[in-house]
């Protein structure tokens, strides 16, 4: 930890010490403030009507704000020169406008816009770090919205992470409600989840984390699938899920408050806000965001034990900006979440004085400061970066009455690094994008279940270095770049190389192809590291002293096709994937430890193929209905027969658990008059092989699922109370058909991890949203 702050402190000064001379030696009168400024609005071009809260920025630059509630914008103290002024927003296509500022000089710039109802010309930064047109991006970038969370009624980024093609959140425990998220057929900690294109998720905060994440923190979700650029850790063999969080950009305020009623009879709660200042000059901005969640458990099948246990939560977090001046900018954020799971039976005893009990209390704090620095021509930017995660947990794990069952987690973690990126007009035959970057992930955990005469001590630190080139045009993108890590639970630093290949032959159609390599290291405790009741008992998830790391190849190639008909915009994406996964990780049952409790041990396979089709259509006729649609078919295969019991009777398999063959999704927003909103969702599951291990069963099986289809309606309607205040009531039913699991395991001899499908059966929920 000592060396990640005292590497950065030096590459600060060294940052400081340069640019700053820098930029004496280059048109000293520009240092101080110009008093130049910019004022306008922005207007829908189709509907002519103002366009509140989008961004207006000088491109390339530290300089932006947004609209206010009556589409209008105010940007100040501009230096002077020739600069691109932008208007971007999710769902608006950007435009740009060459501008040229001047000493005490106030110019006006006015906007019309045009809808982007298919998202194609959204500014993503998930495949590069970069700012880029999603349809030049180099590597495909699916966008999650606020809108779409919205729409389906997703208050956490759990639940929205199901409308993107390849993706697919699941439940894996009836007790402590233990969710992960699959990309491409693979489980949770095959992907990575970035906080503002950081990795600042240790092991043990993955195990809930896409739970306790709320959406009212989020301005959009970017994902790539498969392992895209060299600048995000090489963890990333299924994909990367990057939350962008929100910015202060205007001054606004937001209160959104969701009830949902489970089965008809549980309820849960979840009551929101942010807020956020920006003062005049735009020098300094802060937003603060909050939410609080109680949910009631469930016991869906009525033999006192629960399927989705009680949830406690709270958070609230900060974040700001500071700029310096025209080139230097700081950027902090803090965020705190309490959160309080259980699950079982008799949840108003003690846990020692029950049959089985699940439960986890986490206090969670995490900071990050991100300090930018741009040259004066703007080609040359640094940025570095500083982020930490403090985690204590109290939990009981145990079943049986046992009063030794309690125990004790304490995790920290530290990442830092640096990135350096050069604009070159010109480099070898085209323009590019040249970036450098080092990085350091630093992980220590103490985690002690005395009953079970478990402690794990944990140190993982992994030393990073990475390179890249994007080459870019207008008809070529070309990304090559490449990760050196160095793992201390490896001897051996390991090399991965990555390539990903944009060609745009016309605007109608766009292909692109992908290579990527990566690696898993044989850390003790991850999302499937985790303590689950079994028949009555206690299973303890071990690793194998002979456990080697496992390794990937990961292919892709796409076609996206664009097109529009008068003024109905459509979109056609068709990925296919293929990894190879060498040395996979895979869980067995081995018997017991000297306490008798049960015990699996993750061991090494033979290897494993996942491979497949996925595909996502839009259509939108206009602003008044928008149609969207995505399914993955796929194979997921081990190289040899694997077997994951302990009872020879039972048959090892070649095909993964928990993955289903073919599985999607459809969204369709509706839009009769523009106060009124009718929204229409559905994720389908197909059949698939899990485990059911014995207990309730007399002995351990392999069970083929049948399919779900969980169908979300929801109504909404907005009012506006003044110029710049809006109330929106909403309603609607998720799971309208009662798509759920009806095999549970009864009693105290249950597996709790013989779970499968949607998360929640038929629920009803209602809603305020208040906006200033």
């Amino acid at each position: 930890m000592k060396k990640i702050i005292i590497v950065l402190c030096i590459l600060f000064s060294i940052t400081t010490a340069v640019f700053p001379q820098q930029n004496r030696h280059q048109h000293r009168n520009r240092q101080r403030s110009s008093d130049a400024n910019i004022i306008g609005h922005v207007l829908n071009k189709s509907t002519k009507e103002h366009i509140p809260f989008v961004t207006v920025s000088l491109k390339g630059t530290h300089f932006g704000t947004s609209t206010d509630a009556s589409g209008h914008y105010y940007l100040k103290n501009l230096p002077e020169g020739n600069f691109t002024l932008m208007v971007s927003g999710i769902g608006y296509k950007p435009v740009e406008k060459s501008v040229t500022l001047q000493e005490s000089e106030t110019i006006e710039v006015n906007f019309e816009v045009d809808d982007d109802e298919i998202i194609l010309e959204t500014v993503v930064v998930s495949a590069n770090r970069t700012e880029t047109k999603r349809r030049e991006a180099p590597t495909v970038v699916n966008v999650i919205t606020p809108l779409l969370m919205e729409n389906t009624n997703s208050v956490t980024l759990a639940q929205g992470l199901n409308f993107q093609p390849g993706l697919r959140v699941e439940s894996n425990c009836q007790n402590c409600g233990f969710q992960q998220v699959r990309i491409n057929g693979l489980d949770g900690p095959y992907s990575q989840i970035l906080i503002d294109s950081r990795p600042i998720f240790s092991a043990l905060a993955g195990v809930y984390g896409i739970e306790q994440i709320p959406a009212n923190m989020i301005e959009r979700v970017e994902v790539v699938r498969g392992g895209g650029s060299a600048l995000f850790g090489s963890n990333a063999i299924a994909g990367t899920i990057n939350i962008i969080t929100k910015e202060p950009k205007a001054n606004s305020l937001s209160i959104n408050n969701v009830t949902n009623i489970i089965n008809g009879k549980s309820p849960d709660n979840n009551l929101s806000f942010h807020t956020s200042l920006v003062n005049g000059n735009l020098k300094t901005g802060m937003m603060i965001f909050g939410s609080s969640r109680q949910r009631a458990a469930l016991d869906y099948d009525g033999d006192g034990f629960t399927e989705i246990g009680k949830l406690n939560s709270s958070n609230i977090g900060l974040r700001g900006f500071y700029n310096f001046n025209n080139y230097h900018k700081l950027k902090a954020e803090y965020h705190f979440i309490n959160e309080f799971r259980r699950g079982g039976n008799l949840l108003h005893k003690p846990p020692h004085e029950t049959d089985i009990t699940e439960q986890a209390e986490h206090n969670i704090h995490s900071a990050n400061i991100n300090y930018n620095v741009l040259s004066r021509d703007y080609k040359h930017k640094v940025n570095l970066y500083l982020s930490g995660q403090f985690i204590d947990r109290q939990s009981y794990y145990g079943a049986q009455k046992d009063p030794n069952a309690y125990g004790t987690t304490n995790d920290k973690s530290m990442m830092g690094g640096m990135q350096y990126n050069y604009s070159a007009d010109r480099f070898l035959f085209m323009p590019s994008i040249i970036t450098a970057g080092l990085e350091m992930n630093y992980n220590v955990m103490h985690d002690q279940m005395l009953g079970y005469n478990r402690i794990l001590d944990q140190s993982v630190n992994i030393q990073s270095v990475f390179a890249q080139n994007e080459w870019k045009n207008e008809q070529w993108s070309i990304l090559l770049g490449a990760r050196l890590d160095k793992h201390n639970l490896i001897q051996d630093a390991i090399f991965s190389p990555r390539i990903n290949v944009r060609y745009t032959p016309n605007p109608f159609i766009v292909f692109r192809g992908g290579y990527s390599t990566g690696f898993r290291a044989p850390q003790a405790f991850d999302e499937d590291l985790h303590i689950t009741a079994v028949g009555g008992e206690v299973c303890i998830i071990q690793l194998s002293p002979d456990l080697k790391p496992e390794r990937s190849q990961t292919f892709s190639i796409s076609a996206d096709i664009y097109r529009t008909f008068g003024v109905v915009q459509a979109n056609l994406l068709i990925e296919g994937f293929y990894t190879h996964l060498k040395d996979v990780f895979l869980l067995e049952e081995i018997g017991r430890d000297e306490q008798g409790n049960l015990l699996q041990e993750r061991r090494n396979g033979s290897g494993a193929v996942v491979k497949g089709l996925n595909m996502e259509g839009k259509i939108a006729p206009s602003r008044k209905f928008q149609l969207q649609l995505g399914a993955t078919v796929q194979e997921s295969l081990y190289d040899e027969a694997e077997s994951w019991s302990n009872n020879p009777d039972v048959v090892p398999k070649r095909n993964m658990f928990r993955t289903p063959d073919v599985y999607g999704y459809l969204t369709a927003n509706i839009l009769p008059v523009e106060t009124f909103n009718i929204s229409v969702s559905g994720v389908y599951t197909g059949p698939m092989w899990v485990q059911h291990f014995a207990g309730y069963v007399p002995e351990d099986v392999a069970v083929r699922t049948p399919d779900f289809f969980d169908l979300t309606v929801k109504v909404a309607k907005d009012f506006r109370l003044t110029t710049s205040t809006f109330v929106q009531l909403n309603a609607g039913i998720q799971n309208l058909f009662n798509s759920f699991q009806q095999d549970f395991d009864q009693g105290a001899l249950r597996d709790a991890g013989y779970m499968y499908g949607p998360s929640l059966p038929r629920t009803f929920f209602t809603g305020l949203k208040f906006t200033i």
